[in-house]
């Protein structure tokens, strides 16, 4: 067991993993999910969750997986993470759960059923009395089976099992994480966040690069990811907040292949830090996407360019102090 915690709030949630089998007498509350986001739908199952251990008199659990179960299950799947699993245990800190099960998904796994996993696993390794089902959530090796087969299964052992309602913003939009992707993919960043609940956001070490930016006047870090299965929004340039070891700046990011200067295919990632002249390459970096400015587009001549990122400097900053003042 880890102890994973928010020291700026106080905040501690206890961490298990396949190898934890609880014995200290405490009983769960839990739900079930990968949680990718821990999006604004996550979070509302999450309130819930705590409020029925809270009445209860037991504690709140949420039980999600290492790696994303498609990937073991198929080979051929690319997984487009909103989240690192450090992101996610994050997230659930601030959440304010008791507990977290990071449980290694493997084909052993996957060939439970339903009933064996509520059994096995839920009930006899994690203590988990109170099993609260996310809207038509399924799970287990049958997937033809649903919520009245999960009662049934928790009737013949004592565990008590719930459907949550389903969450949806104004408008009935409903909120999943495919469709953060989606928005994401289409690089409606600001939206994302109306979804996710907080700003998305990409970690990465500063590289070397081919310097142009510096001659005209907007140098720019060269971003690396340091986690390749987390999704790249789209291709344009956003208004972004650059976060260096704990301090905040206003930016400029471009995502894309640099048409003007024919650079070849390669995507690259690059953040204009404004009024900035530190070196801090080799130095890991977070970026935080508030608005999408444009696309990117190709231009006649480098003071063309130069020209239009002035624009884009001047735009950025109206959108990063507007956001700044709604807080």
């Amino acid at each position: 067991m880890l102890i994973f915690s928010n020291l700026s709030d106080c905040i501690f949630m206890k961490v298990f993993d396949n190898t934890d089998f609880l014995e200290d007498g405490t009983e769960y509350v839990a739900t079930i999910g990968f949680f990718d986001g821990v999006h604004l739908g996550h979070q509302y199952l999450i309130e819930n969750l705590k409020t029925i251990a809270a009445q209860q008199g037991r504690q709140s659990m949420v039980i999600t997986f290492t790696v994303h179960p498609r990937v073991v299950l198929h080979s051929d799947f690319t997984p487009a993470l909103l989240t690192t699993n450090d992101e996610k245990l994050k997230h659930l800190v601030e959440s304010g759960v008791s507990a977290c099960v990071m449980l290694d998904f493997s084909l052993e796994m996957s060939l439970l059923s339903a009933q064996e996993f509520i059994r096995d696993i839920l009930f006899e390794r994690y203590k988990v009395r109170t099993l609260l089902i996310g809207y038509d959530h399924r799970f287990g090796h049958n997937r033809s089976e649903g919520f009245h087969d999960y009662v049934r299964y928790g009737e013949q052992i004592g565990v008590s099992v719930i459907e949550a309602a389903q969450f949806s913003l104004p408008h009935n939009v409903h909120i999943s994480s495919s469709q953060i992707r989606m928005v994401l993919q289409q690089g409606h960043v600001s939206k994302a966040a109306s979804m996710l609940g907080y700003s998305y956001s990409l970690q990465g070490l500063v590289e070397g690069g081919f310097k142009v930016g510096r001659k005209i006047g907007f140098p720019t870090a060269n971003i690396r990811p340091l986690h390749p299965d987390k999704l790249i929004p789209a291709m344009a340039v956003y208004a972004v907040v650059v976060n260096l070891d704990g301090k905040f700046y206003k930016g400029m990011m471009n995502i894309g292949v640099r048409p003007t200067l024919g650079n070849g295919a390669e995507t690259s990632l690059e953040v204009n830090i404004f009024d900035f002249a530190e070196d801090i390459y080799n130095q890991e970096i977070e970026v935080c996407f508030i608005d999408r400015i444009r696309s990117e587009q190709k231009f006649d001549s480098l003071e063309a360019l130069t020209a239009q990122l002035a624009q884009d400097k001047a735009m950025a900053i109206r959108i990063l102090d507007d956001a700044l003042s709604e807080k």
